[in-house]
């Protein structure tokens, strides 16, 4: 454990150098709390998307290596803000018009318009919940409804009323003025309408823990701030929950990145050290535009896991968190084979490259073996090629590749076949282009399809891929980039693909030449 923790205590992995962050905070003392609490936070004002999943994924991975580092225990907390007011009806939900009808209302006292769950805010938190259990993720759910109406939160609320000036200041220097006018940081539920009211304060009594405002209809009304009748606004609810829970980590994206001086400040203000903080960048759609629970733009969970296996997600989430990565469906064939490199290469590794690969913080430290004998990118140029309807339209071809190489001897391969097929015809079929040959690229086909006759070598990729080079440096390709691309759209109707002496090898020989041979005909063009 000591080698590990040492090569730790100095690897350049990101998760390792945010753990050493928080391990930093208590060099001198231990936690009073007992242990370390990493947050995450969701706001259910729509369905969860990839980002919410993304935050609990890193937080878990520095809370994990964070474990490796310190023997201090550590809990993780996802934290739902489902106590907010629904500002605006999601576009990709039923029920439009009674949503409208319940606008401003906290999100689980709004109707759950799919009719399962008892509100809306209910219904999101399952869904969020349903995911991170798929994943295995160990995590505390709080709901922010419960933590208000618990009276868990009425000691920092009543705290609060006696830093109102304070949290006041802070929040009235990040305002335009003619919003200074109106702004509270306590946004009280209307006793009657049940609505989250955006309206100023008349008195906050810090003695007796109570405000006093009037309606949108001039009635005066005193409330006291504890037991859910009064809510934080969301920058001051941020850092007041970190100062209730004692939070020591919580990252969020770049969106919140100005507002960090205020999260921190009020959590000082209401006596407690801020937490330290990790800015990732944001994830955009197919037009580069910030994915959005609202717009449902973006990939959702769902529809990553319906193309390939969770841990490739894991990997697409590893990469290089502070910069923006385009979440679209070309992604997932190239996240599917970089995992499996990473898989392939770990057993030879020393240790601190073994902490520097992102498959030993996908899997804690215990990376499976990859079984992964045929590329994700080949299956969907098999799929492509051999017409298969289904996953057993492809093994035929894996078997004679790799004769050891069974469904049931490699379970990641047969998944991976069937997601290759799913995802060749929902993405790939509908948007391929053959083109014909040039009479260049014409001549070289016609020399590849004389050579691969005579060829004696077998199914060795290697030794094919170099033919193929040949071939195309034979007939002046420059660069011989263009020779490839030629063969992918041609043979293929994409602009690129796999190396093709591995296609071939996968594909075979003859059906290789039976494939050119039709192309030269026309027949794939047409």
């Amino acid at each position: 454990m000591s080698s590990l923790r040492d090569a730790a205590m100095n690897s350049k992995a990101w998760p390792f150098e945010e753990a050493r962050r928080v391990l930093k905070r208590y060099e001198k003392k231990a936690p009073e709390k007992g242990y370390v609490l990493f947050e995450t936070g969701y706001g259910p004002s729509g369905l969860p998307h990839i980002g919410t999943f993304g935050e609990v994924q890193r937080t878990t991975m520095i809370r994990r290596a964070f474990e490796i580092i310190s023997d201090i225990p550590t809990r993780l907390i996802c934290f739902s803000d489902d106590l907010d007011g629904m500002r605006k009806v999601p576009d990709n939900v039923p029920g439009q018009a009674m949503l409208k009808e319940n606008l401003q209302r906290p999100l689980t006292s709004v109707p759950d318009p799919f009719g399962e769950y008892e509100s809306f805010g209910h219904h999101n938190n399952a869904m969020l919940r349903r995911f991170l259990d798929t994943f295995g993720f160990e995590y505390e759910f709080i709901s922010a409804t419960d933590f208000y109406k618990s009276g868990r939160f009425d000691e920092i609320l009543r705290r609060c009323c006696e830093k109102y000036d304070d949290i006041m200041r802070i929040m009235l220097a990040s305002l335009r003025e003619e919003r200074q006018q109106t702004y509270s940081c306590f946004l009280p539920i209307h006793p009657e309408t049940g609505r989250v009211l955006y309206v100023p304060m008349k008195e906050v009594n810090a003695k007796d823990g109570t405000i006093t405002f009037d309606d949108e209809d001039g009635r005066e009304w005193t409330l006291p701030v504890t037991g859910g009748q009064v809510k934080l606004q969301w920058k001051p609810d941020f850092g007041a929950r970190w100062a209730a829970l004692g939070v020591d980590f919580e990252m969020y994206g770049k969106d919140h990145s100005t507002n960090t001086p205020i999260y921190d400040g009020i959590c000082e203000v209401l006596g407690v050290k801020a937490p330290e903080h990790f800015t990732y960048e944001l994830f955009l759609d197919e037009n580069g535009q910030k994915i959005s629970k609202s717009k449902g733009n973006g990939l959702t969970i769902d529809e990553w896991l319906t193309y390939a296996a969770t841990e490739s997600l894991g990997y697409f989430m590893y990469q290089k968190p502070k910069t923006a990565k385009r979440l679209w469906w070309d992604v997932i064939p190239k996240a599917v084979d970089e995992y499996h490199q990473q898989l392939r290469a770990f057993p030879d590794q020393d240790e601190a490259g073994k902490l520097a690969n992102p498959v030993w913080h996908i899997h804690n430290g215990n990376p499976p073996v990859s079984d992964m004998v045929v590329p994700f990118a080949m299956l969907l140029n098999l799929a492509s090629v051999a017409g298969a309807k289904d996953k057993s339209g492809l093994w035929g071809f894996i078997k004679r590749y790799a004769p050891d190489a069974t469904p049931e001897a490699n379970p990641q391969l047969d998944q991976a076949a069937e997601f290759a097929v799913r995802y060749f015809n929902d993405f790939v079929a509908p948007s391929r282009s053959f083109r014909a040959p040039t009479d260049k690229e014409r001549a070289a086909m016609e020399d590849l399809v004389a050579r691969l006759g005579v060829w004696d070598g077998g199914l060795d990729a290697e030794a094919l891929q170099s033919m193929v080079f040949a071939v195309g440096k034979d007939h002046g390709f420059e660069p011989l980039r263009d020779w490839f691309t030629a063969l992918y759209e041609v043979l293929l109707g994409a602009s690129q693909g796999p190396r093709f002496g591995g296609f071939i090898a996968l594909y075979g020989v003859d059906e290789t030449i039976a494939l050119i041979g039709r192309a030269l005909a026309g027949d794939l063009a047409a």
